[in-house]
């Protein structure tokens, strides 16, 4: 029997007006399974709150994760992740800053870019940039940006040749940025006894 598709996580979260403040205060926090936060932008005084912390580990596996939050059961607010911290070792999340937009707002984040496709056979790839800085709708913002290498030999890829999706802007449009190199690899040069050049035993000094 096949198995039915799991429901899609929505991006609603209950979040708490934080009240107690201090390391000893946050380390309670998060034993009770919230994460402390602050939400700031437009003008208005940064807000301190705590998010449920299982539902929003599993939201931030999305890069610029658009959060509903419901603020103490009554304030609705529409808001960006700008900023995850984790505990070095254990990647624990520790705090969330989150940047208040509103629905038709265009916002500069950055965006990962996924290389796909096969490049011309025998010939490399490198990734220069892991993601892109761009500018787009707060309520439109693309998970991922594709760069395809399918077919490309001796080439190089640059942020400006990018097809983005529609209503994506670059934001450094004047800037030469490299997102990936396809080149063939470099041959080991070899001497005319067939041994490599480069350890070719020295002579005897006499």
């Amino acid at each position: 029997m096949a198995k039915e598709p799991k429901p899609e996580l929505d991006n609603k979260l209950d979040v708490d007006v934080r009240t107690s403040f201090g390391k000893g205060a946050a380390r309670k926090i998060r034993a009770n399974d919230r994460i402390p936060a602050v939400l700031y932008g437009h003008g208005t005084d940064p807000q301190h709150l705590t998010l449920p912390g299982h539902k929003t580990m599993l939201l931030l596996r999305k890069a610029n994760a658009l959060l509903e939050l419901n603020i103490d059961g009554g304030e609705e607010q529409l808001a960006l992740v700008k900023d995850v911290q984790r505990d070095p070792v254990r990647q624990i999340i520790e705090h969330v800053d989150l940047l208040i937009v509103k629905k038709g707002e265009r916002v500069e984040v950055e965006v990962p870019i996924v290389i796909t496709g096969e490049p011309f056979s025998g010939y490399i790839v490198l990734q220069d940039a892991n993601s892109i800085l761009v500018s787009a709708e707060a309520t439109h913002i693309p998970e991922s940006i594709e760069v395809s290498v399918e077919g490309l030999q001796e080439t190089t890829i640059l942020a400006t040749e990018v097809e983005l999706p529609k209503g994506t802007k670059l934001v450094d449009e004047d800037v030469e940025i490299v997102i990936a190199t396809v080149s063939e690899p470099q041959a080991v040069e070899e001497d005319e006894d067939g041994e490599d050049a480069a350890e070719a035993p020295a002579e005897d000094a006499e």
